[in-house]
């Protein structure tokens, strides 16, 4: 269960409390529930970046995922979500997602992501307002 998000700042952070349907046979979080979980991760920051102009016209699908599973998370474990967005060109965007119960390293990913028009589902080239909404400010 997603139960707050934090302000803004890089990287952007959710919290997580582990709940009963994340937990496999093995009494630990489910490596798919991770797959949810960066699905869920990415479409509150970028809930939150567009909040103030909320871009109805375009959506984001994933064409790669890479997971790298490093520690458990247990029923009732708290952990911390952190991202941020890598390389941004042509039609994709790179994020990066790393789990932490603490300071332990769980898990952490990068995901492709192609932008799309929501209207024909073709890829939409990422143009400058949508790179300055996805990587901060130098």
């Amino acid at each position: 269960m997603f139960v707050k998000i934090d302000k803004m700042d890089t990287p952007f952070k959710v919290k997580i409390k582990i709940e009963s349907i994340d937990i496999d046979n093995l009494n630990h979080v489910n490596n798919a529930v991770y797959v949810k979980w960066m699905d869920n991760v990415a479409r509150e920051h970028w809930a939150f970046l567009t909040k103030d102009n909320p871009l109805e016209e375009f959506i984001w699908v994933v064409s790669r995922h890479e997971i790298d599973y490093k520690n458990e998370a247990f029923l009732g474990d708290e952990i911390t979500a952190k991202t941020w967005v890598g390389n941004t060109r042509g039609v994709t965007s790179e994020r990066f997602i790393e789990f932490y119960k603490g300071t332990v390293l769980l898990a952490k990913s990068r995901t492709v992501w192609v932008l799309l028009n929501a209207t024909t589902f073709k890829p939409a080239r990422i143009r400058e307002n949508i790179l300055n909404l996805l990587l901060p400010a130098k």
